[in-house]
């Protein structure tokens, strides 16, 4: 049987986390080329997991009529760059989350996948989730009632990722908290209510615990090979949002710092027959009361491994014709509301998304 082969472009966390072991896994499918602009990562690649070739380019890539599609795990500022031109040269996609650092860039994406009709799939992971099907389908069976508002937390202590790298660099990564870790909670809200219409959004986005950088503690930081003290501090390391939507109105709390030390991960769903409390990539629980009293349930099902689930489906779909939950004319309503809420952010006033 002839393989599937595909190429990783950037060698970083997510790629060796995620993208990498998923396809590994999957006996039709070979990794082709393993792609970073620093040639260590891309040849540490090559011979952690024993196949491909490593290079710097990824025109060297889009260049080679074999391979198939393709994993962008790149930095934020390049994956509507190199997304488009890896749908130009014929190649499907599978784009690391967020879409783009900026909604435009987003559409630019979607714009090209319409026109080359090559699949472009965003790595909103939690929509592959099996707790956060299970609640879906709660939801959507009417099981809550009424959905009229939907909290949603995210809170660490002090959990800024590679402070002064690429994470923190607004010009690299479009934000800081919200596109990071904000992108995933909302975007599994969108999923689970239906994918509602945005109408506006209220938002405050700040950065003050991380600003200076010489003086930040912690315990513990993720990509923290990537820190740089002498880098760049200028994203946001909490937010606060209210967005409406044609369906539940959203509340939203997170932040990457906080004096706090304190973590609290979760989302409640508040129906006016029931609720939802799903714990971040965890289980759920459902509260309500059958008329002769409260009850509280936790239930049992069977979990998956979303990242694998995630990339099964982008290969079914690429080679299918078909399109998932996950495609960019549906992941690209979380860039337009987190856009929203940085424009709000700035002016100080609420949005009104067309």
């Amino acid at each position: 049987m002839e393989k599937i082969k595909v190429g990783i472009i950037g060698c970083g966390c997510i790629a060796n986390a995620a993208h990498i072991p998923s396809y590994m896994k999957i006996p039709e499918v070979e990794i082709k080329y393993f792609c970073d602009i620093i040639p260590e990562k891309a040849q540490a690649a090559v011979d952690q997991y024993g196949c491909g070739t490593a290079v710097t380019d990824y025109h060297d890539i889009l260049n080679d009529p074999e391979v198939f599609a393709v994993s962008v795990c790149t930095p934020n500022l390049m994956h509507s760059i190199i997304s488009i031109d890896c749908m130009k040269a014929g190649k499907h996609v599978l784009c690391e989350k967020p879409a783009a650092r900026i909604y435009s860039e987003a559409l630019k994406m979607q714009e090209a996948q319409h026109e080359t009709g090559m699949y472009l799939q965003i790595g909103v992971c939690n929509r592959f989730n099996a707790a956060v099907g299970k609640v879906r389908e709660r939801i959507l069976a009417g099981e809550l009632g009424k959905l009229y508002h939907v909290f949603i937390n995210f809170r660490e202590h002090r959990s800024i990722p590679g402070l002064g790298g690429a994470f923190t660099n607004k010009s690299i990564a479009g934000g800081g908290v919200l596109i990071d870790w904000g992108v995933h909670r909302l975007d599994l809200v969108m999923y689970c209510t239906g994918d509602p219409k945005p109408l506006t959004v209220s938002g405050a986005a700040f950065s003050e615990i991380g600003k200076a950088m010489d003086g930040y503690l912690y315990r513990g930081m993720w990509s923290e090979d990537t820190k740089d003290l002498n880098g760049v501090f200028d994203v946001d390391d909490s937010v606060t949002a209210f967005i409406r939507t044609e369906g539940p109105m959203i509340s939203l709390h997170g932040a990457w710092a906080q004096n706090i030390e304190e973590s609290e991960n979760y989302i409640d769903f508040m129906g006016d027959k029931a609720a939802i409390r799903l714990y971040y990539g965890g289980d759920f629980t459902v509260y309500g009361n059958d008329g002769r009293g409260f009850y509280k349930n936790k239930p049992v099902y069977k979990g998956c491994d979303m990242y694998l689930e995630e990339i099964k489906s982008f290969l079914d779909c690429a080679k299918n014709g078909t399109k998932n939950q996950a495609h960019i004319d549906n992941a690209i309503l979380t860039s337009k509301i987190m856009q929203g809420i940085y424009d709000s952010s700035e002016s100080g006033k609420e949005v009104v998304l067309d």
